[in-house]
C-alpha cells in the first residue's frame, strides 16, 4: 500500500469520526461510517488492504530494480 493511499484513508477516517462525534451524521449511516473509518485506520496501520491482492492492485512505487520501495519496515 502506497503512502498516498494511506494518507487518503486516514484523512477519510478522521472526517468520518468528526462527522459522527459532532452528530452531523447519525443513525445507521453514522455507524456505518464509523466502522468504515475504523477499518481505514486499521488497514493503514498494517499497510495492507485485503482486497488489493484479489483485485491485482498495487499502489506502491517500484524502484528501477523492480523491488517495492514503500514496504513497511
Amino acid at each position: 500500500m502506497g503512502r498516498t493511499d494511506r494518507i487518503i484513508r486516514v484523512s477519510l477516517a478522521v472526517l468520518f469520526f468528526a462527522l459522527y462525534y459532532t452528530d452531523t451524521i447519525t443513525g445507521v449511516l453514522g455507524l456505518v461510517l464509523l466502522v468504515l473509518g475504523i477499518a481505514f485506520v486499521t488497514i493503514s496501520l498494517f499497510s495492507f488492504c485485503p482486497f488489493y491482492p484479489l483485485l491485482g492492485v498495487n499502489t506502491c512505487r517500484k524502484a528501477a530494480t523492480g523491488e517495492r520501495t514503500d514496504e513497511k519496515r
